[in-house]
Order: structure tokens, then sequence, then C-alpha cells
């Protein structure tokens, strides 16, 4: 296996933090706005969280979402990666079922070589999507045979990111390029270092195998959060010390929202709120404005969802969202906390991590 620096994994809590804060990235589109201007704002984000030391920035592979521009993390990444110098650029996740293994160790063994030592590479199983377009992404129909054949996949992929295939095997003369078997051409120099592996999820399955095959582990609390505590237990439990890890590190995914006052981020929120009730009704489209979610007609049915979703939510004040996010980071046991912020506008969301950042006394980090 060639090298995986523990630091490229653990991060180191800053200010008054208790664990290292990230971001997850869906480059959410507002209606009014373009995917333009939300790639824009994705580029405003990665700055402002590069220069007031959040740890890594990471961006979710989602299909078919008038609302969700993160299609093709690997092209994101590459964009951000011009755009930043020094933070941890990352998938949350790539699915790999949509994929084929050579062609993800080719993308991000092309990030690594544009940014390296900064490239993390999380892969989920699910499709990120419906089932008809998974089926038009995979062009197969048997969608449950991808989630079933993920330990295989996983397997095969790390095998071309370390360029070790056993002599015999049908592609050990197949080379994943950038990556490990430049430095044995003739002349060749390539650095020893290649992605991080993580494996995300919002269930067991994923929990289990990250702890077996001694992986970080990265959970989505923020659309899964009755299964988080249960999840990180399992994973714990599963963990057997790799090459990659002497102890278990989780990172949990988590919605949160800052505003100047509390009414102004229950607005924002629940502009969020009523995009997944469109969403979860099979009617996906872009993120509402506040003003439409606040005239906006919840049936009861609605209502009791919106409440819910809310819940997990963590929204108020800057101390009301530190207080929350303290309390999460307590309560699971989670070694990173990862914060996405679903709102209309990209105003909204930077205001949102500036505040965030402020509350827990982040540095501001000069070049």
């Amino acid at each position: 296996m060639d090298e995986i620096r523990g630091d490229e994994i653990r991060g180191k809590a800053e200010g008054t933090a208790t664990v290292p804060l990230s971001v997850l990235d869906l480059v959410t589109v507002g209606q009014g706005r373009t995917a333009t201007q939300a790639l824009r704002t994705s580029v405003d984000i990665a700055r402002l969280a590069e220069r007031r030391g959040f740890h890594r920035y990471w961006v979710a592979e989602h299909h078919s979402m008038p609302g969700v521009a993160s299609s093709s993390p690997a092209v994101i990444l590459a964009h951000l990666a011009a755009h930043t110098e020094r933070i941890r650029l990352g998938s949350g996740g790539v699915m790999l079922p949509n994929h084929a293994p050579l062609v993800i160790a080719e993308q991000f063994g092309t990030l690594e070589a544009m940014a390296p030592g900064r490239i993390d590479l999380g892969l989920g199983r699910a499709p990120g999507t419906d089932g008809a377009t998974a089926a038009a992404l995979r062009r197969t129909d048997r969608l449950n045979e991808g989630a079933d054949d993920f330990p295989q996949q996983l397997a095969e992929l790390t095998r071309f990111l370390d360029d070790d295939f056993p002599d015999g095997h049908p592609y050990a003369r197949i080379h994943a390029v950038p990556g490990p078997v430049q430095a044995t051409a003739e002349g060749g120099v390539q650095s020893p270092a290649r992605p991080p592996v993580w494996l995300l999820g919002s269930s067991g399955f994923s929990a289990r195998l990250a702890g077996v095959l001694g992986l970080p582990f990265a959970f989505a609390h923020h659309f899964s959060a009755q299964n988080t505590v249960p999840a990180l237990d399992l994973y714990r439990e599963s963990f057997r010390p790799s090459a990659v890890l002497d102890a278990p590190y989780a990172l949990i995914g988590v919605s949160a929202l800052a505003a100047d006052d509390e009414r102004e981020a229950r607005r924002q929120v629940l502009s969020g709120a009523l995009s997944m009730v469109r969403l979860r009704t099979g009617r996906p489209g872009l993120v509402p404005t506040p003003e439409e979610a606040e005239a906006y007609a919840f049936s009861p049915m609605e209502r009791e969802f919106v409440d819910s979703w809310l819940t997990n939510i963590v929204h108020g004040t800057p101390d009301e969202v530190r207080t929350g996010l303290d309390g999460l980071a307590k309560r699971t046991g989670a070694d990173e906390l990862m914060i996405t912020a679903n709102a209309h506008g990209g105003e909204a969301r930077l205001r949102s991590y500036e505040l965030i950042a402020d509350a827990y006394g982040l540095p501001t980090v000069t070049a």
C-alpha cells in the first residue's frame, strides 16, 4: 500500500471547538439562481473555510435533482483545488456502484496530482438518486447487484490506487494513471502518497465494513439521525487496526445554519425543509425562497415531516448553534463534525459558516 499518513485523516480542533470542524457542500441551487452562481458560491465557501481553519471541504454526488448541482464531484473538486491552497478537498461521497473503479482511481489520481496531499476519496454504495436515474447511470436495472458488489468494487478500486494486483490477475497489466506505476517507469518519479479512502453510510453496512477494514468512516447524520449512534457503535466495535489507522476515526455530517438572529435562521432552514418535502413526494425542484416557504400551506402530514426534519437541523444564533454542535459531538462521540448548510441563497450559507467560525474563535489563517 502506498503511504497514507495519519495526519491526512485525523483533523485538529481549532479555537474552542472540541473536535475538528469541516464543510459538506451539496452545491444547492435556489429559485432565481443558476448552477453557475451556485458553483461560484462553492468557491467562496471553500475559500472562507480555508481562511477560517475548517479542516476539510467535501462535495457529494447527486443526480437528477434540479436544486443540487453536484453530479460530478471530481470536476467540482478540480475547480476548488485551483482556487484554494491548503484545505483538504474530497468526495462526500462518490457513489462507487455508479462508476467503474478504474475511472474513479484515474480521476482521484489526477486530483492528487493537482493538489498533492490534499485529496480525500469518500465512497458510498447508494445511488445518490432515484432508481430510474441509477439505472441510466449504470446501464442496468439490476441495482441491488451493484450495492451487493460494493466490497468487491472497493477492493478493486484499492488495488488500482495502490497498483498492486497480483501476478496472473486479469488487471495486473492495467494501471491507473496518474498513479504509482509512474514511479516504476524508466526515469519515473512519483509521489508515494495517494488519496485516503473513507467509507460513507447511513446504516450499519458501511459502518461494519469500514471497521473491519480499518478505514475512516463518515456517517450521514444530516438525513439519518436515528441511526447515528448505533452505526458509530458498530463501527467502533468492528474496528481492526490497519496500515491506515491504529484506532477508529469517525466524522458525522450535520445540518447546521447560524444567522444573526433566531427568526432569520428559522426562515432559512424552512426553505430547505420545503425543498425536502417536495423531494420526498416526487416533486424535486430548486430550493424555494424563505418567503415562499413562510407562505406555503403545509398539509398536516407535511407539517409533521417538517417538524421532524427541523429537529435534526442545528439552527439559531451563533451561540445556539455552537451549543447544539457541542452537544451532538458529546452525545455521539464523533471525532469530527462536517457541517452542511441547506439554504436558498449563497449569502445565507456564507454568513452561517462565518458566524460558526466566530462562535468557536477559529483563527483567521493568512497565506
